[in-house]
């Protein structure tokens, strides 16, 4: 097997289009798989995780290679729904080219498909699936991805129909008829009053082929006939280019069009070769240009990492170059540290197949690193560059998540590590200021699939919840109040008196300052009282939050010669500090974060109506340009924190996963009086039953 000899391609579109179950009759058609699998039936070879069993969906990127035509196919089978988008990053990184699939209409998720594809200039195709579904409108879907997606998008398949169920196709490249045959195509005569359709779309294929040469476009414009070589040449050169991409059908459920897809593939999709060099890093941080070459330096790039609990770690990688061998070393260029290799696999779905190498160009599995994870470079010291990173996008929503049986705290950290390791969309934490431990991931959904596994893998039942708000507590009212603290019980006695000013500060905290005259503290307990303010600030006096922007400044007080003890000034700074909290008009704040909304324009009225709703104010309006070119408005609002906890949620139903969002912390504002007394309630309450 050459490099030439491959073909690395991605499944994206939408859930529900039948990516898995094109992967699944490919595979059987090659005769890799016995049986074709059905997604409702559990039985397929990609959806083999538990969690995609149950849910009938696709939750996980998965890996289906086979041999076709005396090449090699790995099929990088992704998820469609957006809370798994995390694993079509990982897929789209290290494919040379996609397959974007519709089926019934060209929904949200072909869109943002494309747009992965066109950020990284990746050649693509759209297979129309479905097509054997009596209610079945190729003219209609083909006419909704021309207008979406632009000229460029050329149908090389019609749909022959008989009895409203699709038999065949006519092909405008070679401008004849075929009807599906478990052994290829069978060609049969011109469906009647297709001829002008089908001259029609030649000439639109040879136009997009006349564009991928010079000499080519020479002959096209002199009137002249391309041969069967040049247009197959040509359309490939125009595919690799991303000039146009071509439009096939089938219907994945009855292996219909599968065969015609697998050899379009094969002659018409570009291989590693075909794609060139990669562009990376040197240790330095300098670019270079790495050419694909499979006797050269070892370069892999680790892009998806499994962890299983009988097997292990699985850690996914493709070749850039080089040829990668079992029993051999490797070295982690990004940890710096070298690792053993003890067997090399290609993986199928869940299934191990043990080979002796993987070349440049292809993909491999190995076991039981120990270091390695996703988004590192593996390789050799004789060449130590670092391959591009896959960018994650951000996590969009926060819960709370606490063991239902205590004790499982440390269980739950270790479960979570693990999860981590093969998912890089989801990150957990401990708020150092409510003391929540939070879980983000990218939807409700997808924090679902998380405390399910936690449950089926590793035993730990949580509870979720939603997140605890950082709430302070702050002063409007500048105050003077007095602290004495006086203990006598035999012997030496404490003594300490303050005289405290209290205002509204600049400093997010305590800002402490003194103007003492005539030494009526000494200058050593100044430190004793500052400790003193320091430790009553972090519960102010309305529902316990932290005290805020607080100046407090000593300006008076006294002393004893004897009794006068550091612990003295400590207690009678709190108890001024306790007099001056009730007295300085004390309000409660919340945090207020900066959002920008990025959405079609059509949804701008619903978008701010719903900013309206969460108390939030709009500050501005912005054109925004997409790294694509694509139009969108950009809404500037600020909202508080507690009314965008499932946001993410809230835009996605809005914009039906048009729009997106980032959002920033800027400062703390007064809650609203009727807000707050609900704060302050339910604070208290909670203190309460901690007490009991």
């Amino acid at each position: 097997m050459k490099s030439s000899d491959l073909r690395n391609i991605v499944l994206l579109g939408h859930g529900g289009t039948g990516k898995t179950s094109i992967a699944e009759a490919m595979l059987y058609n090659a005769k890799a798989t016995d049986r074709l699998g059905r997604v409702a039936d559990g039985n397929t070879v990609c959806d083999f995780d538990a969690e995609e069993v149950n849910r009938k969906f696709s939750i996980n990127m998965s890996l289906a290679p086979y041999n076709w035509e005396n090449s090699k196919i790995n099929i990088l089978d992704t998820p469609g729904y957006f809370d798994f988008e995390g694993e079509m990053h990982e897929a789209i990184s290290v494919a040379d080219a996609a397959v974007i699939v519709v089926a019934g209409n060209v929904a949200v998720g072909a869109e943002k498909a494309w747009d992965e594809a066109e950020k990284r200039k990746l050649p693509r195709a759209f297979f129309i699936n479905k097509m054997n579904e009596d209610t079945a409108d190729f003219d209609k879907i083909y006419g909704e991805i021309k207008e979406k997606f632009g000229a460029g998008c050329i149908a090389l398949h019609l749909p022959i129909r008989e009895n409203n169920k699709l038999v065949g196709f006519v092909s405008t490249i070679s401008k004849k008829a075929y009807h599906y045959d478990v052994n290829g195509n069978k060609e049969v005569p011109m469906p009647a009053g297709l001829e002008d359709i089908v001259e029609e779309l030649h000439m639109n294929v040879c136009e997009h082929v006349a564009e991928s040469d010079d000499a080519l476009m020479e002959k096209f414009f002199a009137g002249e006939e391309f041969t069967d070589s040049e247009v197959r040449s040509g359309l490939k050169s125009a595919i690799n280019k991303a000039i146009c991409a071509p439009v096939l059908i089938g219907s994945a459920y009855e292996n219909l069009g599968m065969r015609q897809l697998s050899d379009f593939i094969v002659k018409y999709m570009p291989s590693p070769v075909d794609r060139g060099s990669i562009m990376v890093k040197d240790v330095d941080g300098n670019d270079m240009e790495l050419p694909l070459d499979q006797d050269s330096n070892r370069v892999a790039f680790v892009f998806k990492t499994i962890v299983d609990p009988f097997v292990g770690r699985l850690t996914l990688f493709k070749v850039y170059s080089g040829t990668f061998r079992a029993d051999a070393g490797i070295y982690n260029v990004t940890q710096n540290q070298e690792e053993r290799i003890s067997q090399l696999f290609m993986l199928r779905g869940k299934k191990q197949i043990p080979v002796e190498e993987v070349i440049a160009g292809d993909i491999g599995c190995v076991a039981k690193l120990v270091i390695t994870r996703t988004n590192h470079t593996i390789g050799s010291k004789t060449l130590k560059v670092i391959c591009p990173q896959i960018q994650f996008p951000p996590q969009q929503i926060s819960l709370g998540i606490a063991p239902k049986a205590r004790g499982d705290e440390e269980k739950i950290a270790t479960s979570l590590s693990k999860l981590r390791d093969e998912d890089r969309t989801f990150r957990f934490e401990t708020n150092a200021e409510t003391g929540q431990t939070l879980i983000s991931g990218m939807g409700e959904q997808h924090i679902d699939i998380i405390v399910s596994k936690l449950k089926s893998r590793y035993s730990v039942s949580v509870d979720l919840s939603d997140p605890k708000i950082a709430y302070r507590e702050a002063i409007r009212k500048k105050v003077t109040t007095e602290g004495l603290h006086k203990k006598q019980s035999g012997g030496a006695g404490q003594y300490g008196k303050v005289v405290i000013e209290f205002e509204p500060g600049e400093q997010d905290g305590l800002e402490f300052c003194e103007r003492v005259f005539g030494g009526a503290v000494p200058k050593q307990f100044f430190p004793s009282v500052e400790k003193g303010l320091q430790e009553s600030i972090k519960k102010g006096i309305l529902a316990g939050y932290p005290m805020a922007n607080l100046k407090a400044t000593l300006i008076d007080g006294k002393y004893h010669p004897v009794d006068s003890k550091e612990v003295a000034f400590v207690s009678a700074a709190r108890i001024a500090y306790k007099a001056a909290m009730k007295i300085a008009s004390p309000t409660l704040l919340e945090p207020v974060y900066q959002m920008k909304v990025y959405v079609p324009e059509k949804y701008m009225g619903d978008i701010i109506g719903d900013m309206n709703k969460r108390r939030g104010r709009v500050l501005g309006m912005n054109h925004y340009v997409t790294e694509t070119g694509k139009n969108l408005q950009e809404i500037v609002a600020e909202v508080p924190y507690a009314e965008i906890f499932r946001y993410a949620v809230d835009l996605r139903a809005m914009t039906r996963g048009r729009g997106f969002f980032t959002s920033e912390f800027v400062r703390y504002e007064d809650v609203p009086e009727n807000i707050a007394q609900k704060i302050i309630e339910n604070a208290k309450k909670d203190m309460e039953d901690e007490e009991d």
